[in-house]
């Protein structure tokens, strides 16, 4: 596995490759075909979550990249009994905890970490002890850092929503806020210990300024290039991400 410490990484979520795909059923297009075009383009991992519906990633696609991927994968799922199980039976070399609700389009926000300490610390031991690096989705939220930190957690990567959604907007004052709120947050974060990730809505008008926090070691974006890769083709799309992200880090 190729050693990428000191890089600024890129996750590419593959979640809707699979979504197009099942909206007619059938084996096209490919997620696993995606993500390594993905990793040709210069993707350092692959990111899927496994939702309890199954709306886009299935378990079958689990197993296919576990065997096709040379990078990292990053399992992203809910807390739950049956996920765990999933994650124990193929050990990915990440497993990303997030919130989960049946009926939201996408995930709405971080996980509540604080009000729910002892069962999440039990949930992510068994994780830990098989080698997977667990991480956290939160919002840029000191009590929801320390938590994560509590509970033994190795990485939490911040919800950029907030801060995406208002640049849409044009609430620019927000955007600011939420802007220094995350570059606080990740350089506390990272006094602790914690490795720290983003991710969420980001684009390439967005990408920057978070790329240029020296904490963050990972940003993990999905939605977005899907989208541009039918204007421009995935991996150009990728590959102006990823010079994007290194223009912001040097």
């Amino acid at each position: 596995m190729t050693d990428y410490a000191g890089r600024l990484r890129l996750g590419v979520n593959i979640d809707h490759v699979a979504t197009v795909r099942n909206a007619r059923g059938g084996d096209y297009p490919d997620p696993i075909r995606a993500a390594k075009l993905a990793e040709d383009a210069g993707a350092d991992g692959i990111t899927a979550h496994l939702r309890e519906d199954r709306r886009h990633i299935t378990d079958p696609d689990i197993e296919r990249l576990m065997d096709a991927l040379t990078v990292p994968l990053n399992f992203e799922m809910a807390a739950t009994d049956e996920m765990q199980k999933i994650a124990l039976r193929h050990k990915p070399h990440a497993v990303c905890i997030v919130p989960e609700k049946r009926e939201e389009r996408t995930t709405e926000g971080g996980l509540e970490v604080a009000n729910d300490e002892n069962r999440l610390a039990h949930f992510i031991g068994p994780l830990r002890e098989a080698g997977c690096r667990v991480s956290i989705f939160i919002a840029a939220d000191k009590r929801q850092i320390d938590a994560a930190h509590r509970i033994g957690a190795q990485v939490i990567e911040l919800h950029t929503g907030g801060y995406c959604d208002s640049y849409s907007d044009g609430n620019m004052e927000l955007h600011a806020a939420e802007l220094e709120k995350m570059r606080d947050m990740s350089a506390y974060a990272h006094s602790l210990g914690l490795e720290v990730h983003a991710g969420h809505g980001l684009t390439y008008e967005t990408v920057k300024p978070v790329a240029a926090f020296p904490e963050v070691m990972e940003l993990n974006i999905g939605h977005f290039l899907i989208g541009e890769a039918i204007f421009r083709g995935l991996q150009p799309a990728i590959a102006e991400m990823r010079r994007l992200m290194d223009e912001a880090r040097a």
